[in-house]
Protein backbone atom coordinates (compact mmCIF):
# COMPACT_ATOMS: atom_id res chain seq x y z
CA UNK A 1 0.00 0.00 0.00
CA UNK A 2 1.24 3.48 -0.74
CA UNK A 3 2.26 5.96 1.98
CA UNK A 4 -0.56 8.24 0.90
CA UNK A 5 -3.16 5.56 1.56
CA UNK A 6 -1.68 4.62 4.92
CA UNK A 7 -2.12 8.23 6.07
CA UNK A 8 -5.86 8.14 5.36
CA UNK A 9 -7.19 7.45 8.86
CA UNK A 10 -10.80 7.09 7.74
CA UNK A 11 -10.12 3.94 5.77
CA UNK A 12 -10.16 0.30 6.90
CA UNK A 13 -6.94 -1.45 5.89
CA UNK A 14 -7.12 -5.20 5.48
CA UNK A 15 -4.07 -7.46 5.16
CA UNK A 16 -4.88 -10.89 3.77
CA UNK A 17 -1.64 -12.14 2.20
CA UNK A 18 0.44 -14.30 4.52
CA UNK A 19 -1.44 -13.24 7.67
CA UNK A 20 -4.68 -11.46 8.50
CA UNK A 21 -5.01 -8.07 10.17
CA UNK A 22 -7.46 -5.18 10.09
CA UNK A 23 -6.65 -1.62 11.16
CA UNK A 24 -8.54 1.68 11.41
CA UNK A 25 -7.16 5.04 12.55
CA UNK A 26 -3.78 3.38 13.00
CA UNK A 27 -5.09 0.83 15.50
CA UNK A 28 -5.73 -2.85 14.90
CA UNK A 29 -9.30 -4.07 15.07
CA UNK A 30 -9.25 -7.22 17.17
CA UNK A 31 -12.59 -8.91 17.80
CA UNK A 32 -11.75 -12.08 19.68
CA UNK A 33 -10.94 -15.04 17.46
CA UNK A 34 -12.27 -13.24 14.45
CA UNK A 35 -11.11 -15.85 11.97
CA UNK A 36 -13.16 -18.51 13.79
CA UNK A 37 -16.31 -16.72 14.97
CA UNK A 38 -19.34 -16.02 12.80
CA UNK A 39 -18.74 -12.28 13.19
CA UNK A 40 -15.15 -12.73 12.06
CA UNK A 41 -16.10 -14.87 9.08
CA UNK A 42 -18.71 -12.32 8.02
CA UNK A 43 -16.08 -9.60 8.31
CA UNK A 44 -13.77 -11.58 6.02
CA UNK A 45 -16.52 -11.87 3.43
CA UNK A 46 -17.64 -8.25 3.52
CA UNK A 47 -14.13 -6.77 3.61
CA UNK A 48 -13.04 -8.90 0.67
CA UNK A 49 -16.05 -8.78 -1.65
CA UNK A 50 -16.91 -5.18 -0.68
CA UNK A 51 -18.84 -3.34 -3.37
CA UNK A 52 -19.07 -6.48 -5.52
CA UNK A 53 -21.17 -8.07 -2.84
CA UNK A 54 -21.50 -11.53 -1.31
CA UNK A 55 -24.56 -13.64 -2.03
CA UNK A 56 -26.83 -14.94 0.71
CA UNK A 57 -25.97 -18.52 -0.29
CA UNK A 58 -22.21 -17.83 0.06
CA UNK A 59 -22.71 -16.21 3.45
CA UNK A 60 -24.95 -19.08 4.59
CA UNK A 61 -22.46 -21.78 3.55
CA UNK A 62 -19.59 -19.87 5.22
CA UNK A 63 -21.30 -19.06 8.50
CA UNK A 64 -23.53 -22.07 9.02
CA UNK A 65 -21.92 -24.74 6.77
CA UNK A 66 -24.38 -27.64 6.44
CA UNK A 67 -26.61 -26.67 9.36
CA UNK A 68 -30.31 -26.29 8.65
CA UNK A 69 -31.23 -22.67 9.48
CA UNK A 70 -34.94 -21.92 9.51
CA UNK A 71 -34.64 -18.18 8.70
CA UNK A 72 -31.25 -17.46 7.08
CA UNK A 73 -31.93 -13.77 6.48
CA UNK A 74 -32.85 -13.22 10.13
CA UNK A 75 -29.73 -15.09 11.32
CA UNK A 76 -27.51 -13.00 9.04
CA UNK A 77 -29.15 -9.78 10.27
CA UNK A 78 -28.35 -10.74 13.88
CA UNK A 79 -24.69 -11.35 13.06
CA UNK A 80 -24.52 -8.09 11.07
CA UNK A 81 -25.95 -6.24 14.08
CA UNK A 82 -23.28 -7.68 16.39
CA UNK A 83 -20.56 -6.97 13.83
CA UNK A 84 -21.70 -3.33 13.59
CA UNK A 85 -21.58 -2.98 17.40
CA UNK A 86 -18.05 -4.33 17.53
CA UNK A 87 -16.83 -2.08 14.73
CA UNK A 88 -18.34 1.00 16.40
CA UNK A 89 -16.63 0.00 19.64
CA UNK A 90 -13.34 0.21 17.76
CA UNK A 91 -13.94 3.81 16.77
CA UNK A 92 -15.72 3.39 13.46
CA UNK A 93 -18.52 5.88 12.75
CA UNK A 94 -22.18 5.15 13.37
CA UNK A 95 -22.93 3.69 9.93
CA UNK A 96 -24.87 0.84 8.41
CA UNK A 97 -21.69 -0.58 6.79
CA UNK A 98 -23.63 -3.28 4.91
CA UNK A 99 -26.67 -3.03 2.68
CA UNK A 100 -28.68 -5.85 1.14
CA UNK A 101 -30.34 -5.94 -2.27
CA UNK A 102 -31.96 -8.93 -3.94
CA UNK A 103 -30.14 -11.47 -1.78
CA UNK A 104 -26.69 -9.86 -2.16
CA UNK A 105 -24.91 -8.07 0.69
CA UNK A 106 -22.69 -5.07 -0.14
CA UNK A 107 -20.26 -2.95 1.87
CA UNK A 108 -21.33 0.68 1.69
CA UNK A 109 -19.23 3.72 0.71
CA UNK A 110 -19.44 5.28 4.18
CA UNK A 111 -16.15 3.67 5.29
CA UNK A 112 -13.70 2.83 2.46
CA UNK A 113 -11.79 -0.46 2.52
CA UNK A 114 -8.28 -1.03 1.15
CA UNK A 115 -7.37 -4.72 0.93
CA UNK A 116 -3.93 -5.92 -0.19
CA UNK A 117 -5.39 -8.72 -2.31
CA UNK A 118 -7.61 -6.28 -4.22
CA UNK A 119 -4.65 -3.89 -4.61
CA UNK A 120 -2.53 -6.73 -6.01
CA UNK A 121 -5.15 -7.59 -8.60
CA UNK A 122 -5.64 -3.91 -9.48
CA UNK A 123 -1.90 -3.55 -10.17
CA UNK A 124 -2.03 -6.57 -12.47
CA UNK A 125 -4.95 -5.04 -14.37
CA UNK A 126 -3.13 -1.72 -14.65
CA UNK A 127 -0.06 -3.49 -16.01
CA UNK A 128 -2.16 -5.23 -18.64
CA UNK A 129 -3.37 -1.85 -19.93
CA UNK A 130 0.16 -0.49 -20.50
CA UNK A 131 1.37 -0.91 -24.08
CA UNK A 132 5.09 -0.09 -23.58
CA UNK A 133 6.82 -3.30 -22.48
CA UNK A 134 9.38 -1.75 -20.12
CA UNK A 135 6.74 0.34 -18.33
CA UNK A 136 4.40 -2.64 -18.17
CA UNK A 137 7.12 -4.74 -16.52
CA UNK A 138 7.72 -2.03 -13.89
CA UNK A 139 4.04 -2.12 -12.94
CA UNK A 140 4.07 -5.92 -13.02
CA UNK A 141 7.01 -5.91 -10.60
CA UNK A 142 5.02 -3.65 -8.25
CA UNK A 143 2.23 -6.22 -8.33
CA UNK A 144 4.52 -9.20 -7.68
CA UNK A 145 6.24 -7.54 -4.73
CA UNK A 146 2.86 -6.71 -3.19
CA UNK A 147 2.09 -10.44 -2.88
CA UNK A 148 3.15 -11.59 0.59
CA UNK A 149 1.99 -15.18 0.75
CA UNK A 150 -1.17 -17.25 0.55
CA UNK A 151 -4.51 -15.50 0.85
CA UNK A 152 -5.75 -15.99 4.44
CA UNK A 153 -3.04 -18.58 5.10
CA UNK A 154 -4.26 -21.38 7.35
CA UNK A 155 -7.93 -20.97 6.42
CA UNK A 156 -8.00 -23.29 3.40
CA UNK A 157 -10.81 -25.28 5.07
CA UNK A 158 -13.24 -22.49 4.07
CA UNK A 159 -14.13 -23.23 0.40
CA UNK A 160 -14.30 -19.66 -0.91
CA UNK A 161 -11.03 -18.76 0.83
CA UNK A 162 -9.30 -21.79 -0.70
CA UNK A 163 -10.59 -20.88 -4.18
CA UNK A 164 -9.44 -17.27 -3.85
CA UNK A 165 -6.09 -18.38 -2.42
CA UNK A 166 -5.43 -20.65 -5.40
CA UNK A 167 -6.55 -17.91 -7.83
CA UNK A 168 -4.22 -15.30 -6.35
CA UNK A 169 -1.34 -17.75 -6.24
CA UNK A 170 -1.88 -18.59 -9.92
CA UNK A 171 -1.91 -14.87 -10.78
CA UNK A 172 1.33 -14.38 -8.87
CA UNK A 173 2.90 -17.37 -10.63
CA UNK A 174 1.94 -16.11 -14.07
CA UNK A 175 3.14 -12.56 -13.41
CA UNK A 176 6.40 -13.67 -11.84
CA UNK A 177 7.19 -16.08 -14.67
CA UNK A 178 6.55 -13.31 -17.19
CA UNK A 179 8.94 -11.03 -15.32
CA UNK A 180 11.61 -13.74 -15.12
CA UNK A 181 11.47 -14.21 -18.90
CA UNK A 182 11.74 -10.44 -19.38
CA UNK A 183 14.75 -10.14 -17.03
CA UNK A 184 16.46 -13.05 -18.79
CA UNK A 185 15.91 -11.51 -22.21
CA UNK A 186 17.26 -8.13 -21.01
CA UNK A 187 20.16 -9.80 -19.13
CA UNK A 188 18.92 -8.16 -15.93
CA UNK A 189 20.16 -10.98 -13.73
CA UNK A 190 20.36 -8.97 -10.51
CA UNK A 191 16.65 -8.15 -10.82
CA UNK A 192 15.96 -11.80 -11.64
CA UNK A 193 17.88 -12.93 -8.57
CA UNK A 194 16.08 -10.50 -6.25
CA UNK A 195 12.64 -11.46 -7.56
CA UNK A 196 13.43 -15.18 -7.40
CA UNK A 197 14.60 -14.93 -3.78
CA UNK A 198 11.41 -13.02 -2.95
CA UNK A 199 9.27 -15.65 -4.72
CA UNK A 200 10.95 -18.49 -2.79
CA UNK A 201 10.06 -16.70 0.45
CA UNK A 202 6.38 -15.98 -0.27
CA UNK A 203 5.63 -19.06 -2.39
CA UNK A 204 7.86 -21.84 -0.98
CA UNK A 205 8.52 -25.14 -2.74
CA UNK A 206 7.16 -23.84 -6.04
CA UNK A 207 10.48 -24.32 -7.91
CA UNK A 208 11.48 -20.64 -7.92
CA UNK A 209 14.89 -21.86 -6.75
CA UNK A 210 15.69 -22.73 -10.37
CA UNK A 211 15.65 -19.02 -11.20
CA UNK A 212 17.87 -18.23 -8.21
CA UNK A 213 20.53 -20.70 -9.38
CA UNK A 214 20.26 -19.45 -12.96
CA UNK A 215 20.63 -15.81 -11.90
CA UNK A 216 23.59 -16.53 -9.61
CA UNK A 217 25.32 -18.45 -12.38
CA UNK A 218 24.76 -15.67 -14.91
CA UNK A 219 26.10 -13.15 -12.37
CA UNK A 220 29.27 -15.23 -12.04
CA UNK A 221 28.59 -16.03 -8.39
CA UNK A 222 29.48 -19.70 -8.91
CA UNK A 223 30.41 -20.68 -5.35
CA UNK A 224 27.23 -19.11 -4.04
CA UNK A 225 25.11 -20.92 -6.62
CA UNK A 226 26.69 -24.23 -5.66
CA UNK A 227 25.95 -23.69 -1.96
CA UNK A 228 22.40 -22.62 -2.80
CA UNK A 229 21.92 -25.75 -4.92
CA UNK A 230 23.03 -28.01 -2.06
CA UNK A 231 20.81 -26.22 0.46
CA UNK A 232 17.82 -26.39 -1.90
CA UNK A 233 18.21 -30.12 -2.53
CA UNK A 234 18.41 -30.73 1.23
CA UNK A 235 15.31 -28.59 1.82
CA UNK A 236 13.21 -30.38 -0.83
CA UNK A 237 14.21 -33.82 0.39
CA UNK A 238 13.42 -32.81 3.97
CA UNK A 239 10.05 -31.41 2.91
CA UNK A 240 8.95 -34.34 0.74
CA UNK A 241 10.87 -37.18 2.37
CA UNK A 242 13.78 -39.29 1.24
CA UNK A 243 11.45 -41.24 -1.03
CA UNK A 244 10.95 -38.26 -3.29
CA UNK A 245 8.38 -38.63 -6.02
CA UNK A 246 9.24 -38.39 -9.69
CA UNK A 247 8.21 -34.75 -9.85
CA UNK A 248 10.66 -33.77 -7.11
CA UNK A 249 13.48 -35.79 -8.62
CA UNK A 250 12.80 -34.09 -11.95
CA UNK A 251 12.94 -30.69 -10.22
CA UNK A 252 16.32 -31.47 -8.67
CA UNK A 253 17.60 -32.57 -12.07
CA UNK A 254 16.40 -29.33 -13.71
CA UNK A 255 17.86 -27.32 -10.84
CA UNK A 256 21.25 -28.91 -11.51
CA UNK A 257 21.07 -28.06 -15.19
CA UNK A 258 21.50 -24.39 -14.23
CA UNK A 259 24.55 -25.07 -12.06
CA UNK A 260 27.82 -24.10 -13.72
CA UNK A 261 31.28 -23.06 -12.55
CA UNK A 262 33.94 -20.61 -13.60
CA UNK A 263 36.78 -21.75 -15.88
CA UNK A 264 39.37 -23.75 -13.91
CA UNK A 265 42.24 -26.15 -14.55
CA UNK A 266 41.59 -29.88 -14.54
CA UNK A 267 43.57 -30.25 -11.29
CA UNK A 268 41.38 -27.65 -9.58
CA UNK A 269 38.24 -29.36 -10.88
CA UNK A 270 39.41 -32.79 -9.76
CA UNK A 271 40.19 -31.49 -6.29
CA UNK A 272 36.61 -30.21 -5.98
CA UNK A 273 35.14 -33.44 -7.33
CA UNK A 274 37.11 -35.65 -4.96
CA UNK A 275 35.26 -36.85 -1.88
CA UNK A 276 37.46 -36.03 1.15
CA UNK A 277 36.17 -39.21 2.85
CA UNK A 278 36.84 -41.47 -0.15
CA UNK A 279 39.68 -43.28 1.62
CA UNK A 280 37.81 -43.68 4.89
CA UNK A 281 36.20 -46.96 5.90
CA UNK A 282 32.51 -47.66 5.37
CA UNK A 283 30.12 -46.98 2.52
CA UNK A 284 29.23 -43.71 0.83
CA UNK A 285 25.87 -42.35 2.05
CA UNK A 286 23.93 -40.04 -0.29
CA UNK A 287 20.40 -38.81 -0.99
CA UNK A 288 17.97 -40.90 -3.02
CA UNK A 289 18.14 -38.71 -6.20
CA UNK A 290 21.96 -38.97 -6.23
CA UNK A 291 21.71 -42.73 -5.61
CA UNK A 292 19.30 -43.07 -8.52
CA UNK A 293 21.66 -41.27 -10.89
CA UNK A 294 24.56 -43.47 -9.75
CA UNK A 295 22.44 -46.57 -10.33
CA UNK A 296 21.38 -45.48 -13.80
CA UNK A 297 24.94 -44.60 -14.77
CA UNK A 298 26.24 -47.97 -13.61
CA UNK A 299 23.35 -49.76 -15.31
CA UNK A 300 24.26 -48.12 -18.63
CA UNK A 301 28.04 -48.45 -18.46
CA UNK A 302 28.57 -51.79 -16.72
CA UNK A 303 25.96 -54.01 -18.33
CA UNK A 304 28.62 -56.50 -19.44
CA UNK A 305 29.53 -57.13 -15.79
CA UNK A 306 25.96 -57.07 -14.49
CA UNK A 307 26.43 -60.33 -12.59
CA UNK A 308 28.91 -58.51 -10.30
CA UNK A 309 26.59 -55.62 -9.40
CA UNK A 310 23.92 -56.08 -6.75
CA UNK A 311 21.16 -53.94 -5.30
CA UNK A 312 20.25 -54.74 -1.70
CA UNK A 313 17.10 -53.56 0.08
CA UNK A 314 17.15 -53.63 3.89
CA UNK A 315 13.74 -53.37 5.60
CA UNK A 316 13.13 -53.20 9.33
CA UNK A 317 10.57 -55.82 10.42
CA UNK A 318 8.73 -56.51 13.65
CA UNK A 319 8.78 -59.73 15.68
CA UNK A 320 6.16 -61.25 13.33
CA UNK A 321 8.18 -60.52 10.23
CA UNK A 322 6.01 -57.62 9.02
CA UNK A 323 7.59 -54.37 7.78
CA UNK A 324 7.48 -51.58 10.35
CA UNK A 325 5.97 -48.46 8.76
CA UNK A 326 5.58 -45.88 11.53
CA UNK A 327 6.04 -45.04 15.18
CA UNK A 328 8.68 -43.36 17.37
CA UNK A 329 10.53 -46.65 17.86
CA UNK A 330 10.97 -46.96 14.10
CA UNK A 331 12.78 -43.61 13.95
CA UNK A 332 15.42 -44.83 16.38
CA UNK A 333 15.73 -48.20 14.64
CA UNK A 334 16.02 -46.48 11.25
CA UNK A 335 18.95 -44.34 12.42
CA UNK A 336 20.67 -47.43 13.82
CA UNK A 337 20.15 -49.37 10.59
CA UNK A 338 21.68 -46.51 8.59
CA UNK A 339 24.78 -46.53 10.78
CA UNK A 340 24.99 -50.34 10.62
CA UNK A 341 24.68 -50.40 6.83
CA UNK A 342 27.30 -47.69 6.21
CA UNK A 343 29.71 -49.32 8.66
CA UNK A 344 29.21 -52.83 7.22
CA UNK A 345 29.97 -52.20 3.52
CA UNK A 346 33.10 -51.15 1.64
CA UNK A 347 33.92 -47.56 0.73
CA UNK A 348 33.16 -48.49 -2.90
CA UNK A 349 29.53 -49.24 -2.00
CA UNK A 350 26.73 -46.68 -1.76
CA UNK A 351 23.89 -46.42 0.79
CA UNK A 352 20.69 -44.34 0.73
CA UNK A 353 17.44 -44.13 2.67
CA UNK A 354 14.48 -45.16 0.51
CA UNK A 355 11.64 -44.93 2.98
CA UNK A 356 11.06 -44.96 6.71
CA UNK A 357 12.78 -48.12 7.88
CA UNK A 358 14.17 -48.97 4.44
CA UNK A 359 17.67 -48.55 3.01
CA UNK A 360 19.14 -49.37 -0.38
CA UNK A 361 22.74 -50.47 -0.90
CA UNK A 362 24.51 -50.55 -4.28
CA UNK A 363 27.20 -53.23 -4.13
CA UNK A 364 29.85 -53.00 -6.83
CA UNK A 365 32.03 -55.85 -8.06
CA UNK A 366 30.83 -58.44 -5.55
CA UNK A 367 29.20 -61.88 -5.50
CA UNK A 368 26.00 -63.35 -4.13
CA UNK A 369 28.04 -65.09 -1.45
CA UNK A 370 29.50 -61.75 -0.37
CA UNK A 371 25.97 -60.34 -0.18
CA UNK A 372 25.22 -62.91 2.53
CA UNK A 373 28.37 -61.85 4.36
CA UNK A 374 27.29 -58.21 4.22
CA UNK A 375 23.85 -59.13 5.60
CA UNK A 376 25.54 -60.87 8.52
CA UNK A 377 27.74 -57.82 9.16
CA UNK A 378 24.71 -55.52 9.19
CA UNK A 379 22.89 -57.84 11.60
CA UNK A 380 25.95 -57.95 13.88
CA UNK A 381 26.08 -54.14 13.94
CA UNK A 382 22.33 -53.64 14.21
CA UNK A 383 20.86 -56.42 16.36
CA UNK A 384 21.14 -56.60 20.14
CA UNK A 385 20.75 -59.67 22.32
CA UNK A 386 17.21 -58.80 23.47
CA UNK A 387 16.00 -57.18 20.28
CA UNK A 388 12.75 -58.56 18.89
CA UNK A 389 12.82 -56.58 15.66
CA UNK A 390 15.01 -57.54 12.72
CA UNK A 391 15.93 -56.82 9.12
CA UNK A 392 14.55 -58.38 5.96
CA UNK A 393 16.95 -58.42 2.98
CA UNK A 394 16.05 -58.48 -0.72
CA UNK A 395 18.96 -58.78 -3.16
CA UNK A 396 18.76 -58.15 -6.90
CA UNK A 397 21.38 -58.59 -9.53
CA UNK A 398 20.82 -56.00 -12.26
CA UNK A 399 19.65 -58.73 -14.64
CA UNK A 400 18.94 -61.74 -12.38
CA UNK A 401 15.57 -62.08 -10.51
CA UNK A 402 15.56 -61.24 -6.81
CA UNK A 403 16.29 -63.58 -3.90
CA UNK A 404 14.83 -62.72 -0.49
CA UNK A 405 16.25 -63.57 2.90
CA UNK A 406 14.86 -62.78 6.35
CA UNK A 407 16.85 -62.71 9.59
CA UNK A 408 15.59 -62.16 13.12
Amino acid sequence: MSEKKVQNNHTIYVKTFGSYSVSYNGAEIAIGSRDESQIGLLMLLMFHFGKDGASRSLIKSTLFEDRDIEDVSHAIRNILYNMRKNLKAHGLPNAAFVKQKKGVYYWTDEVPIVEDAREFEALLNEAAEIEATDQRMVKLADACYSYAGRFFAGRDNVPWIYQESERYRALFHEATTTLMDYYREKHQYKAMYELAVFAVKVDPFAEWEIYVVEALTCLGRFSESERYYDDTVDAYIKEYGERSNEHVRDFIKRLGENLFHDHETIDEIQEKLTNPDSTAGGGYYCSLPVFQELYRTIERTMHRNADKIYLMLCTIIDSKGNPMREGPKLNELSDRLKAAAVHSVRNTDTVTKYGQGQYLILLINTTEENCHIIEKRINDNFLTSRQRTGVSYSVNNIIIPSKEFTHF
